[in-house]
């Protein structure tokens, strides 16, 4: 009797350890342990791009989209607890291929929406600008919301435009989109400066300043270098994937990877079909020059429907590519160094949509699967919410330092170096 008791003994205590440590044998179900381990680590996303989807499918009408139920579209507050989302960066966005004032008019507009859609569900959403908001948003049940400017390009080259994105709760800022800036080479644009100019390098210092994370999807890899080298804290990728996977130029090459280690950033892995498959990849290659001039969705769903017919459908995505990504940027950059960024858009295309995370409920099946190829609890964690607190703890530490030893630029596009 004694020997059997041990026997249970034994076994159940095997079991509590590899549960503990997330060896790939232990016997829980993956999608309940995923859970489980989602529901102390609730998801960080990077990136989402509904502020957008409002606007062009209501107009900015916060009362006509109601969130509070499930929509036709990706993202919902339904939805968004299904899925475990526990912080969530609102992309704010505008097309790059606006003028400045347009793009600065625009954008001060998506900002205002952001602010308006967070406020209309006060059981749901609340405003954070700070990683103690987020641990107070999560105490209080609610998904922590923060703001992240798409692209510098409504800058319009202002330090004080930049200062004033701030103090209206932007946290991140990409600093390009489809288009080169004045000061920054873009990934899908022109190479005018053979990275970052003078005057990017003070954006850059007044970024670290202010204690808004440098992100760097989007810029070329020659940006990509000068921002690394240049930037005082930690930076991010709010949504890209690994290059060597998949060649798209949007993607992180393996050795900026390992700078981005050195740095202590994050790279945050997205949902988006062609950053993800190299036969999508291929399929889409001459699809981005047609839409970078594209001012809203009217445009870029003519220019999409049009390659169709010339193209054919392309292949399709899956929730393994996703997995593959986060593996493979685990192993190059590191476990503290990888998130997830997915840049839900609202298409309503399903070859746009990566099969198995179709919509914002889906995140728990991706850390079933990576629980399914050994991924241990403390890795699903960093990955699913701890990566990120520690880079945006870091810049706000950083920006408290710089804080107490310069003033606010007063550098200009003309005059980088601040002296008339």
């Amino acid at each position: 009797m004694k020997s059997l008791w041990a026997a249970a003994l034994l076994s159940v205590t095997l079991a509590v350890f590899a549960i503990h440590t997330g060896d790939a044998w232990e016997p829980e179900d993956a999608m309940q342990r995923a859970m489980a381990i989602l529901r102390t680590a609730p998801i960080v996303d990077a990136h989402n791009d509904l502020p957008w989807v409002i606007r062009e499918k209501a107009n900015g009408d916060i009362e006509r989209y109601d969130l509070s139920v499930r929509r036709e579209h990706d993202t919902d507050i339904p939805r968004l607890r299904e899925g475990m989302v526990g912080t969530q960066i609102w992309s704010a966005w505008v097309p790059s291929a606006l003028s400045p004032l347009d793009a600065m008019r625009q954008q001060l507009e998506q900002l205002d929406l952001i602010r308006r859609m967070i406020s209309a569900y006060p059981d749901d959403f609340g405003f954070a600008v700070s990683t103690a908001d987020i641990e107070r948003e999560r105490k209080q049940g609610r998904i922590a919301s923060l703001i992240g400017l798409e692209g510098a390009h409504s800058m319009g080259n202002s330090l004080g435009a930049l200062r004033a994105y701030y103090d209206l709760g932007a946290r991140y800022m990409t600093l390009t989109h489809f288009h080169t800036t004045d000061w920054a080479d873009s990934a899908t644009g022109e190479a005018r400066h053979d990275g970052i100019t003078e005057f990017g390098e003070e954006v850059i210092r007044e970024m670290n300043r202010l204690g808004m994370m440098v992100d760097i999807s989007h810029v070329s890899d020659a940006a990509m270098s000068d921002v690394l080298q240049i930037t005082e804290a930690p930076v991010i990728f709010s949504h890209s994937a690994a290059r060597t996977l998949t060649g798209h130029v949007r993607n992180v090459p393996d050795d900026i990877l390992e700078r981005v280690r050195e740095n202590g950033g994050i790279v945050m892995v997205p949902f988006i079909p062609a950053f993800l498959s190299e036969p999508i990849n291929v399929w889409e290659k001459d699809l981005f020059p047609l839409l970078k001039e594209a001012k809203n969705d009217t445009e870029w769903q003519r220019i999409t429907k049009q390659y169709r017919i010339d193209h054919g459908q392309p292949p399709l995505a899956t929730l393994n590519d996703v997995a593959d990504h986060i593996d493979h940027i685990r192993k190059v950059a590191g476990r503290d160094h990888v998130g997830i960024g997915a840049d839900f858009y609202g298409t309503e295309v399903d070859y746009e949509l990566v099969q198995g995370l179709e919509d914002v409920s889906k995140y728990p099946a991706l850390f079933a699967e990576l629980v399914r190829r050994g991924w241990s609890n403390e890795d699903l964690k960093k990955l699913a919410r701890d990566n990120f607190l520690r880079v945006f703890r870091e810049v706000e530490q950083v920006a408290a330092r710089a804080r107490l030893s310069r003033p606010s630029s007063l550098a200009t596009i003309e005059e980088p170096d601040g002296q008339p």
